[in-house]
């Protein structure tokens, strides 16, 4: 790794992932109140802060869940931002399951439905978050594909899946649609329909105790804790739902990979970074639904733990900024310009993303992994 995108480590609670890894006790040298405080700094929202509080105490290494469907090239928050929340969780000591989900991807029609392409692209997602440098020392993350552990222990499975879905009305499985980029206006395939019911199973057939998953999965995650009060279970999966990174464009929610112009890829050239950041929506002395903060607040200000611009002293000189309030203010009263922002935001993503680009062009599989990967279709 460029000794330039190496981010400082000051302390535990920044999570810097290039940052050397904490030592494999400091997580149960940690107090209660500061395992609680890094877990739940992963989450946008928390159902419910009790019950992870009381997680934390009784359990010394939780088990976290996300799951990905192998859809397509892997966007930024898919990649840096996931590795930024696995770091935070294994420091504070729990057990990390990552669902490769190529059975879902097939249900929901990705790659065609072709589970050969689905399967390179899972591949070529966990080359990635090897590059990136989520910490994958000491056993701590597992990646798990959905196929072949469904398969393992199907006769533990699918009664589970066939459970869910007895106990719910089929209005209720539709408002989880969201959970497969779909809305509730869509005609659903069957398979579609099944999604969600299969999803929720994963929950309790990972063991999980905490769904770390987007606000978009919220719903299906809401529906396993419904599942619980169903079948009289006291211990509910807790919740904790990071935030979703939106669109490069105005009026983008979210990121789009039918869209390259929406978000920057993991792969993306240093041009092509800094082209995408110069076109992108950017008004003035507007920080609130402003995508190009949104990357400085959840992806540069974490990894680096500052961000920096550089400007010319008439311009109003060098700045570091430390927190997000201070650049907030700054930008809202015009002292910084999106002139200033956006050179100064490419250079850190391209800072962050060059090792990825190393790795991609270095080892020949990975390289393999790219080329097919960029030459499969992405559908809807």
């Amino acid at each position: 790794m460029d000794e330039t995108a190496i981010p400082p480590s000051e302390s535990v609670a920044s999570l810097s992932v290039s940052a050397p890894p904490p030592p494999q006790t400091s997580s149960s040298q940690m107090s209660l109140e500061e395992r609680f405080r890094i877990v739940r700094s992963v989450g946008e929202e928390c159902i419910q802060e009790d019950e992870l509080l009381n997680l934390l105490e009784k359990k010394p290494q939780p088990v976290c869940y996300d799951g990905f469907e192998p859809s397509g090239r892997m966007h930024i928050a898919q990649g840096v931002m996931k590795a930024i929340n696995v770091n935070k969780l294994t420091s504070a000591g729990c057990k990390v399951k990552i669902w490769i989900a190529d059975w879902f991807a097939q249900l929901n029609n990705k790659m065609g439905g072709d589970l050969k392409k689905i399967k390179v692209v899972g591949e070529y997602l966990i080359e990635i978050w090897k590059a990136v440098g989520m910490n994958l020392e000491g056993g701590q993350v597992e990646f798990l594909w959905s196929s072949d552990e469904i398969n393992s222990r199907a006769n533990e499975y699918w009664p589970l899946v066939m459970d869910i879905a007895r106990r719910n009305k089929l209005p209720r499985i539709v408002r989880c649609c969201q959970i497969m980029g779909r809305n509730e206006q869509d005609e659903l395939t069957a398979a579609q329909i099944f999604y969600p019911c299969m999803q929720c199973a994963d929950i309790f057939f990972l063991k999980a105790d905490i769904c770390q998953l987007g606000m978009d999965q919220r719903k299906v995650n809401v529906l396993a804790r419904e599942y619980c009060d169903d079948i009289k279970r006291k211990n509910k999966p807790i919740i904790l739902s990071h935030h979703m990174l939106p669109g490069l464009q105005q009026g983008q929610e979210k990121m789009s990979k039918s869209d390259p112009s929406s978000s920057i890829y993991m792969e993306d050239e240093e041009a092509e970074v800094n082209l995408k950041i110069r076109k992108a929506y950017c008004p003035p002395q507007i920080a609130a639904g402003n995508p190009c903060l949104e990357y400085i607040k959840y992806i540069i200000l974490p990894w680096f733990n500052e961000f920096k611009v550089e400007r010319s002293p008439q311009n109003g000189g060098d700045k570091i900024y430390k927190t997000f309030e201070e650049l907030a203010v700054d930008y809202e009263s015009g002292e910084l310009h999106p002139g200033d922002v956006k050179p100064a935001l490419a250079k850190s993503l391209n800072k962050i993303l060059q090792p990825v680009r190393d790795h991609f062009k270095n080892d020949a599989n990975a390289r393999e992994l790219l080329r097919r990967v960029k030459s499969y279709k992405v559908t809807k």
